[in-house]
């Protein structure tokens, strides 16, 4: 696409953003609404709003090659990611449940269930590619020098056992026997086609009749084969034209999907070069201005300030005080104000200043007056109001940034989209000049104490600001640090050892997207019975894209938005739990470390080793952020029984430092903490949910999500799917098997001479039923079980009250009864 496309698709958003800013902050405050369903449906409509405006801003920043406008659709692009965030945490407390089902407001603005998606913005692995590269090359050299130490040396004589050598010679017979036995068949083949032959010859020439009638017969079923083939082909032909078939030659790609992704590639390549571009004339350009324009800016600044001097002492018969730089400097001077309306604004600045301190009781008795009717005006009004939010000023500023600069801006001149030096020199000019004004300012305060001892010898208010500084200086308290155990080692000693510790481990190169799950279609009408629905993959998805790859992969994004510091996988073994954590490191670009309780048996032991290894770990993923903590078999951490055979293991040795640790991050540091298990039960629930905070329950995959499976699945691992392949019945017969379970029926079935034999037999769904068979499924018992549990965490719980309408019966009585009660007292 051109680049007047993707400025159109800006322009769109942008005007979608103001229209969805002005719902948001009208020009008077919203009324508490009390309906919570209708509440609810304001907030989805507003999140599936903003996830359109967040796809359509990430495709153009990904494609915009002028380096300009990218700053500002990024700035933007941040803001919506965290109001995303935002309507998503604030949906979880009204609904009390991380999963929603959206469908009536996706077929009012006439969406389909893939409009919802999140997507994942490219600029989290590019903008850090070199970075990336140096790490992993560091890390494969790690890896490569502890394969060379570990490679045993090859031994001089091979020595085998009994049970391998009678093994080997038993090979060698059965081989041997068969190759005999294959013999005797050609052998006894060769005979009977003697045989044949030799009867023929007798036989000699068959009749006419005989004759005819065997081409009737051959030609009959010639035309009946041909006519099936080509009734077989319309259908196919008719199937695809509809839209119900996918074409067999889809898998390759048309020759315009490589053209369109060779332009988008052509396009990242010029963004680079664009920039680097940018960056040098950005350079040239506060050096040319400060050394043409420095100068002039520098003296007019002083006459500006020498003649308020003069009116301020024409007015009021002396000279004023310099004002400070905390109110401003001598940019309060250049307001366009008269020296009396300067002089009277300092003044009433000094009085606010001696008025803050309280002056008695009664000022306090005031204050809990105006507290107590603030609170009976909340009592009146009841219902629920939207949270405060953090991003909504950055939108405004991005959209107020777009409608002055670029929405009616003439680019026809710029057509290779390039930088433009006028919006430079604008913005730097006013760098310069609060540099500048900084300089004139250490200047005047010397010159203006000088008039003053000229005039008389009047004292300058110098020692008043020092003084002040010195108190505020004397109010602030120090914050004890955390003391640095490794504070005379480099970072990439403490990487290495963690890597060759086995503490630090490489991320699967999977995707977030090749977590294949579909929509769930049947969310909405079962809530409307009153039942909870088990979510879908797709779901699943959703939610880890929102609370661990879009705060870990944006700085802004991660300190504004609510933290989420640690969240647990909760599923059936192979439901892809480990997938998912390999997936937020490889979207993100995050380091993984492994603090499973396996992989930490036998290091780092005692106390000292262990807060030594937590400290390391902790530092090395606060320094090279972001960073994912996996925690395997989360539940062992925090056995209610350890069992026999795993007490020699200390499953439970970080269950009381790591909880202090995690109080510790804080919105600048982008690590997360992921646990996973698939038997919670065994573990104490109150603490495992105050370490992790988002519990995320993970099913097995429904039969939507099981149909897209197969067909993936066998596509990937080389086999082709026809129409003999019935999908719809595999996915069926296979409820209650796991991705894990279907991708080892997969890869047992497709051979690879099996695959080779598909263009003669294609495949069928009865071969994938007996190795399937030959699996336990996750049973409903074990199923029903995982649900009961996550109905006892915090969330569950307030699920299950909001049902009943208990929640909605307290909220009043809290304010009314108990606030009474606590008034008399």
């Amino acid at each position: 696409m051109s680049h007047s496309t993707y400025s159109k698709l800006w322009s769109e958003a942008q005007e979608e953003l103001s229209s969805l800013l002005t719902q948001e902050l009208p020009a008077e405050p919203l009324r508490p609404e009390r309906d919570r369903v209708v509440f609810f449906q304001r907030l989805a409509t507003l999140y599936v709003r903003y996830v359109q405006i967040f796809r359509q801003l990430e495709e153009a920043f990904d494609q915009i090659v002028q380096p300009q406008k990218r700053r500002v659709i990024r700035e933007v692009l941040d803001g919506v990611m965290g109001r995303v965030l935002e309507l998503k945490n604030e949906m979880v407390e009204k609904e009390y449940s991380e999963y929603h089902y959206m469908d009536d407001v996706i077929q009012d603005l006439k969406l389909t269930p893939e409009d919802l998606e999140i997507p994942i913005p490219r600029y989290f692995i590019s903008e850090r590619s070199k970075v990336l590269r140096d790490r992993s090359k560091m890390l494969s050299n790690i890896l490569d020098r502890l394969e060379k130490v570990d490679k045993p040396k090859p031994a001089g004589e091979r020595t085998l056992s009994v049970e391998k050598a009678i093994k080997i010679i038993q090979v060698t017979e059965r081989a041997r026997q068969g190759r005999l036995r294959a013999k005797f068949m050609r052998e006894i083949q060769r005979d009977q086609e003697r045989q044949k032959k030799s009867k023929d010859r007798d036989l000699g020439k068959s009749a006419v009749d005989q004759a005819a009638v065997c081409i009737q017969k051959v030609l009959q079923v010639w035309k009946g084969f041909m006519q099936r083939k080509r009734t077989k082909q319309e259908r196919e032909e008719e199937m695809i034209f509809l839209g119900m078939a996918l074409d067999h030659d889809l898998p390759r790609p048309c020759t315009a999907a490589v053209v369109a992704e060779d332009t988008k590639s052509r396009r990242r390549t010029k963004q680079e070069e664009h920039e680097e571009d940018y960056q040098k004339s950005v350079i040239s350009i506060t050096n040319s201005l400060r050394e043409v324009e420095g100068p002039d800016m520098k003296e007019t600044m002083k006459d500006q300030i020498r003649q308020w001097f003069i009116e301020c002492h024409d007015a009021t018969g002396s000279f004023p005080d310099y004002p400070e730089e905390e109110d401003g400097g001598s940019s309060l001077i250049f307001a366009d104000k008269t020296p009396q309306q300067l002089m009277e604004e300092l003044a009433a600045k000094e009085e606010e200043e001696t008025n803050k301190k309280p002056k008695g009781k009664e000022e306090t008795k005031d204050k809990e007056k105006k507290q107590k009717l603030q609170g009976e005006e909340e009592e009146e009004e009841p219902g629920l109001m939207m949270l405060p939010s953090a991003f909504l000023s950055e939108l405004q500023k991005g959209q107020k940034t777009f409608s002055e600069v670029w929405q009616n801006r003439d680019e026809s001149k710029n057509f290779i989209q390039r930088h433009e030096a006028e919006l430079i020199k604008e913005e730097k000019r006013k760098k310069i000049e609060a540099e500048i004004r900084l300089q004139v300012d250490e200047l005047m305060r010397q010159e203006l104490a000088n008039w003053k001892l000229a005039m008389g010898g009047e004292k300058s208010g110098k020692a008043k600001a020092t003084a002040k500084k010195k108190k505020a200086s004397k109010s602030g308290k120090k914050k004890k640090k955390d003391k640095d155990l490794t504070a005379d080692r480099t970072i990439e000693s403490l990487y290495q050892e963690l890597v060759e510790q086995g503490l630090l481990k490489p991320a699967d190169n999977v995707k977030l997207q090749d977590y294949i799950g579909d929509y769930s279609y049947l969310g909405t009408t079962l809530r409307l019975t009153d039942i909870e629905p088990m979510p879908s993959l797709s779901d699943v998805r959703q939610v880890i894209a929102l609370y661990a790859v879009l705060p870990l992969g944006s700085q802004v994004v991660h300190e504004k938005a609510p933290l989420v510091k640690a969240t647990l996988l909760v599923g059936p073994s192979g439901v892809g739990k480990k997938m998912l954590v390999h997936a937020i490191c490889q979207e993100t670009g995050a380091n993984l470390f492994d603090l499973s309780p396996s992989n930490l048996v036998g290091k780092y032991p005692g106390r000292n080793g262990l807060q030594m290894m937590l400290h390391m770990v902790f530092k090395v993923a606060r320094l090279m952020q972001p960073s994912v903590v996996w925690i395997g078999d989360a539940e062992k951490m925090f056995y209610k029984k350890i069992p026999k055979e795993e007490k020699e293991l200390d499953p439970k040795r970080l269950k009381k430092d790591l909880p202090k640790i995690l109080k510790s991050i804080k919105g600048e540091d982008r690590v997360l903490i992921v646990g996973t298990t698939n038997s919670p039960l065994s573990a104490d629930l109150k603490s495992l949910c105050k370490l992790y905070t988002k519990i995320i329950l993970i099913p097995r995959p429904d039969y939507a999500s099981r149909y897209v499976i197969w067909k993936q699945l066998i596509q990937r691992n080389g086999g082709v799917v026809t129409s003999a392949l019935d999908i719809s019945s595999l996915a069926k017969i296979s409820d209650g098997y796991t991705q894990g379970h279907m991708v080892r029926v997969v890869q047992s079935v497709l051979t690879e001479r099996r695959i080779q034999q598909l263009a003669k037999r294609p495949l069928v769904a009865a071969e994938f039923v007996s190795p399937l068979a030959r699996i336990d499924p996750v049973f409903q018992d074990e199923e029903e079980a995982l649900k009961a549990w996550y109905a006892k965490t915090p969330l569950g719980r307030k699920r299950i009250k909001a049902a009943s309408g208990i929640v909605e019966d307290e909220a009043p009585k809290k304010g009314g009864k108990e606030a009474k009660k606590k008034g008399k007292k």
